[in-house]
């Protein structure tokens, strides 16, 4: 006779799974940005699906958290901002439009530039997003110090302008060096 099987049951969120827990080799380079893709795509896997009743598209939010943040920025603007090239900005903020969430308008003094502002239920959805954001950010930074949470915070930000650099050079049709041999 076989022993019942334990039901295959979830861990209580914000308890590792144990086998993650091996040490990792912590000298390579490419493990900063490992990490740092990992985090990124569960926090926006997460987004995606708790903010589904919203019926925001994938990675929309954030386009909408800017506008809200920024109330009558412009798209080139906000696809700086989110570090997004101008035609995928386009078109999520047509989206946006077209649901509801955001309106374009006319920029004071300058006709052909438009304005994004948030609708009502553009600022509904925002509120219950900023929520989220709250609750992500105490879950990835339990047990920091403040003194780490500064630190990462300066180290993220030094990464991020250096790799500006290449994103502005590439967006503009440079090839960065590694690509001379290559066509």
């Amino acid at each position: 006779m076989t022993e019942p099987k334990e039901p295959n049951v979830a861990k209580e969120p914000n308890q590792p799974n144990d086998e993650l827990q091996k040490p990792q080799e912590l000298n390579e380079p490419r493990e900063v940005l490992r990490e740092i893709g990992m985090f990124a795509r569960c926090l926006d896997s997460i987004s995606n699906v708790e903010f589904q009743h919203l019926n925001l598209s994938r990675g929309q939010y954030l386009y909408l958290y800017r506008i809200c943040e920024n109330p009558g920025i412009i798209p080139n603007q906000l696809a700086e901002l989110i570090k997004v090239d101008r035609t995928t900005a386009a078109r999520a903020i047509s989206k946006l439009e077209s649901d509801g969430f955001i309106v374009k308008q006319p920029a004071l003094g300058n006709k052909k530039n438009k304005v994004l502002y948030p609708t009502e239920a553009g600022l509904e959805a925002w509120q219950f997003i900023r929520k989220e954001g709250v609750h992500s950010d105490q879950v990835t930074l339990n047990g920091l110090t403040q003194e780490e949470i500064q630190t990462a915070i300066q180290l993220l930000r030094k990464m991020r302008h250096n790799i500006e650099v290449d994103w502005k050079f590439v967006k503009k049709g440079g090839r960065r060096p590694y690509m001379d041999n290559h066509d």
